[in-house]
């Protein structure tokens, strides 16, 4: 009983699924259903695009930002450039001097201003060093980065194309779904198994037509109508034949009879001649 119960249950969901895809698979064939799905698939694809071009800008601002530390980085090492340079002059001529007023080579490495020239000079040699590498570093990180955007706007290209390929797919989807529906409901309209509102009440009414042809009919039979009808077309008949006969006598196109006189038409017919004769 509970093994009944269970395929009972089990028929009742298949029977429940089977409905269910049928009236999905109806549902997914209209044509709004079709428009309206791949009017949302666009609109995901559009949002996912602008979700891509937001992080592919993020890429371009950072290079930009990468781009102006560069510009800035190189200027600081122009001006250390000249600082070194300056130095290098200024510990220049503090040798001359120095020479020149007799001291040794020790004597003027150690001499404070000399020192100091030496200090800056090698500080600015070693900012500077600092510097280029970072440049070359921020120079990397930028060509890296002009790689990549450019391979992302290679793919948000062909997203877009991608997106009006779409479009263009959604209007023949649609156009091919609507001319399909069509030509089945005139295929089934010919075989004869389509539901069309039109042609059954054409059929309705075709059927109501000879319902009242034939109501009608049997009324005229039941009141005698149809006798008196045919007595009166008859009568109809024969007046118009007498009137077309007499006719005909008038203008001489009367038959000549066949049959021969009788001796009463014929002694008549010598008396009337016998009469007719001068005295």
């Amino acid at each position: 009983m509970f093994k009944a119960i269970a395929r009972w249950f089990k028929a009742f969901g298949y029977l429940l699924t089977g409905q269910i895809d049928a009236a999905r698979r109806t549902l997914d064939t209209n044509p709004h259903v079709v428009r309206a799905k791949y009017d949302e698939i666009i609109r995901e694809k559009t949002s996912r695009i602008q979700q891509y071009k937001q992080a592919v800008a993020g890429l371009i601002a950072q290079q930009e930002n990468k781009i102006a530390k560069v510009k800035n980085l190189t200027e600081e090492v122009q001006r250390l450039q000249r600082l070194k340079a300056g130095a290098l002059a200024k510990a220049k001529q503090l040798v001359q001097k120095l020479q020149e007023q007799g001291q040794s080579k020790e004597e003027i490495q150690g001499d404070g201003e000399y020192q100091k020239c030496l200090t800056a000079y090698n500080d600015f040699s070693s900012t500077l060093a600092e510097k280029n590498e970072r440049i070359i570093e921020l120079e990397n990180d930028i060509g890296t980065y002009s790689t990549r955007i450019q391979e992302h706007k290679v793919q948000l290209q062909h997203l877009l194309r991608d997106i009006e390929h779409v479009k263009s797919e959604a209007s023949d989807a649609v156009a091919d779904i609507i001319t399909a529906k069509q030509e089945q409901e005139l295929a089934d309209a010919f075989a004869g198994i389509a539901e069309d509102g039109t042609a059954r009440e054409l059929q309705e009414l075709r059927q109501l037509r000879q319902e009242v042809k034939a109501e009608a009919r049997i009324s005229k039979e039941l009141a005698g109508t149809d006798s008196r009808a045919q007595e009166v077309e008859f009568l109809e008949y024969a007046r118009k034949s007498a009137v077309n006969e007499e006719f005909d006598a008038l203008v001489g196109l009367a038959e000549e009879k066949d049959t021969a006189e009788t001796p009463k038409e014929k002694a008549g017919s010598d008396e009337e001649k016998t009469s007719s004769l001068p005295e």
